[in-house]
């Protein structure tokens, strides 16, 4: 059985690189000890098992778009329009 592209819809856009970027600039806050708490903790370990077999309906983007106003928040809390930037085309793009 050939398992189909489950964007299709993103013919032409560079998900993957939207994605990567916007986690780039997450994880410079939340892999900082001094910075994160419980809740990026446990994101962190959500979108480790969102690449995982073992959660099937589960995949990064459909994690980080259930989290994006946390990450806005966190963005600009420490008043990092890059990463704003960067959000907001994902989210133009890809949401």
């Amino acid at each position: 059985m050939t398992q189909l592209a489950r964007y299709t819809s993103f013919a032409g856009i560079d998900f993957e690189g939207n994605m990567a970027a916007v986690l780039g600039h997450l994880r410079r806050y939340i892999d900082d000890p001094a910075r994160t708490n419980p809740f990026w903790e446990r994101f962190k370990q959500r979108l480790a098992e969102a690449g995982s077999d073992r959660v099937p309906v589960a995949d990064a983007l459909l994690l980080m778009h259930a989290h994006v106003y946390y990450m806005v928040e966190l963005f600009e809390e420490h008043d990092d329009g890059e990463a704003l930037a960067a959000l907001k085309k994902l989210e133009e793009e890809c949401f």
